[in-house]
């Protein structure tokens, strides 16, 4: 048996992501992609999502909201799942360019008026507007870091998808 001893920069498997962009690249078709979840309610407020073979994540509302505050809303999910995305941008960027990270947080807040959410008015129930701030330290120019951020803001799959239309079927079974 053998061991890969190979040390990976920021400890990302940047050969992985090489190989499925060849793959893609010579099979294009490789590249449409379709991701599941299953949420399954559990009382009051409280559900949770189902994703692949990964333990349930929990939902829940805040007290003030009629929950019982026992895990993030949909809402604040939504705000991890964009700076997710953004992290996973910027661990694959900088790897790709041999830059190592030292440390990287994002700072990510959203707008929401509750006032369709609950009835009260017709409106926009979403947010009206979700600011991020990335904090990076990174062994780079700032000219370089500039560059890259730019590059992991145009390809965000969740930035994209919260930046634009996008159909929404919601079928009752």
């Amino acid at each position: 048996m053998t061991t890969n001893t190979t040390a990976r920069l920021n400890d990302v498997d940047i050969e992985a992501v090489g190989r499925l962009t060849q793959a893609i690249e010579a099979d294009p078709d490789r590249a449409a992609t379709t991701w599941k979840a299953t949420v399954e309610w559990e009382g009051g407020f409280r559900s949770r999502a189902k994703v692949r073979e990964f333990d349930p994540i929990p939902s829940d509302e805040p007290a003030g909201l009629g929950g019982t505050d026992t895990a993030p809303n949909p809402v604040e999910q939504l705000l991890a799942a964009l700076g997710n995305c953004l992290a996973v941008g910027y661990a694959a960027n900088l790897t790709a360019a041999g830059i190592e990270i030292r440390d990287l947080r994002i700072d990510l807040e959203g707008d929401l008026d509750l006032h369709t959410f609950l009835g009260l008015a017709p409106g926009n129930a979403g947010y009206s507007q979700i600011r991020a701030t990335v904090h990076l330290d990174a062994d780079a120019e700032p000219e370089k870091l500039a560059e890259i951020h730019e590059k992991v803001v145009s390809t965000s799959p969740v930035g994209h998808t919260l930046s634009r239309p996008v159909p929404l079927r919601v079928d009752l079974a």
